[in-house]
């Protein structure tokens, strides 16, 4: 049984940068932060630290299968990820054949050697057995700051659909949406490069200076890496309850007070965003009534305006009682992949998605999180992120937006550049 034990900290925030610098020496990391988003409805936690692994679940097939029995062996604190391609084993869709630049495998979990939580500047540490304090401290002894203070050279990212052709796909998809084919999806792009070095910890630390979230997220899985600055929760469990969070609608921010209230009411009383939003709402409702008990499905809060560093989000709340019996995989197979990054009807926008995105989506668009020895978990959506594969040196950035038949490409267009913006200067790319 895990166990957790008061840790004495002088200076939290170079604490923080040190248990980072850790990542360097162990090929399993995770560092989850709500950035003191306190006000953020369910909000529960401060930090995270996982650090190495004393055991590893990485799955490219039967991926519920093995994440259910994984569980049932090890009753541990377990952080991990699943991939937005976990979605062809819940619904087979024919897919389009597309290289796999990242590599992620479809789902990936571990339970750490060392759990540091941070919370309400009190720092505990949760080991198996107590002499591993004694080696955490050796450990961190040895650590470096030299990573995270080296300076990522400035990159060139190329938009793999230009303009033109982005423009041009819009206009198909509002198509379909005329023929009664779907009634939104989510369409998205992706900014890469190619044989480029960047130092995750110095570009992740920058990332999260410019843009916190509450669902900010640094993982590690050996030579694959996600820096993510996520406002945008998939789903909690607490106890009998679900909850989602899904966002649909966007405005930039703006250092003039007059005008950035101007955006957020003009954001609440866009009927566009309001109709996007209500549609993955319903989505989300009815993926709840598969697992949850009857008529306990309900809507929180709708429309809700929310402000972060570099944007307004609309966001609505959704939850559910369901089963105690309820499992994650049982879960995760009625509400994954989440409505906000397909589009409605679910089925119908993933399939679109497959047909008009050049590129696969790995893990942009998953979800990353922990699961508590009691079955409780907290999931994000991997979006406002940058995706690094260090073996073969290539960096992803993708933005996307709902589109609905009310759409203008252009403004689509635009709203993605606003989103992929704190990424691309976090890689010095703008």
């Amino acid at each position: 049984m895990r166990k957790f034990y008061p840790f004495q900290v002088n200076d939290i925030e170079t604490f923080r940068l040190q248990l980072l610098a850790l990542s360097d020496e162990v090929k399993h990391f995770c560092y989850l932060d709500s950035n003191h988003y306190s006000n953020y409805p369910y909000s529960t936690f401060g930090s995270f630290f996982a650090i190495d692994a004393i055991e590893v679940l990485s799955a490219k097939e039967h991926c519920l299968e093995q994440m259910h029995n994984f569980q049932k062996t090890h009753q541990d604190w377990m952080f991990g990820f699943l991939n937005y391609d976990l979605k062809n084993e819940i619904e087979p869709l024919a897919e389009r054949q597309k290289q796999d630049f990242l590599q992620y495998p479809l789902l990936h979990f571990f339970i750490p050697k060392f759990l540091i939580k941070i919370e309400n500047n009190k720092v505990e540490i949760g080991v198996q057995e107590q002499h591993q304090i004694n080696e955490f401290d050796q450990l961190l002894s040895a650590v470096s700051l030299d990573n995270t203070l080296k300076t990522t050279a400035a990159i060139f990212l190329k938009n793999r659909t230009s303009k033109i052709e982005y423009l041009n796909i819009i206009e198909k998809i509002k198509n379909h949406i005329q023929q009664g084919d779907i009634y939104e999806m989510n369409y998205c792009m992706e900014f890469y490069a190619e044989n480029t070095i960047i130092h995750p910890t110095q570009v992740f630390s920058k990332l999260n200076q410019l843009s916190k979230a509450p669902f900010t997220s640094f993982f590690k899985n050996d030579n694959n890496f996600l820096l993510c600055a996520s406002p945008e929760r998939f789903l909690k469990r607490q106890q009998n309850n679900l909850i989602s969070q899904p966002i649909k609608g966007t405005r930039r921010r703006t250092n003039i007070e007059d005008i950035d209230q101007a955006l957020k009411l003009e954001l609440f009383n866009n009927e566009k965003e309001r109709s996007e939003n209500v549609m993955i709402v319903d989505l989300v409702r009815n993926d709840f009534s598969k697992i949850a008990i009857q008529q306990s499905v309900n809507v929180e809060e709708l429309f809700g305006i929310y402000s972060f560093e570099q944007v307004h989000q609309m966001i609505s709340t959704i939850s559910c009682a369901i089963p105690s019996a309820c499992t994650f995989a049982d879960i995760i197979n009625a509400t994954f992949p989440m409505g906000s990054m397909t589009g409605a009807p679910k089925i119908a926008a993933m399939k679109l998605i497959e047909q008009y995105e050049p590129m696969k989506r790995s893990l942009y668009s998953g979800a990353v999180g922990y699961i508590s020895p009691k079955g409780n978990f907290d999931f994000n959506v991997v979006i406002r992120s940058i995706l690094y594969n260090r073996s073969h040196q290539y960096v992803s950035v993708q933005a996307g937006s709902a589109i609905t038949i009310e759409s203008d490409a252009e403004n689509e267009y635009e709203e993605c550049l606003l989103k992929a913006n704190a990424m691309l200067l976090a890689l010095e790319a703008r």
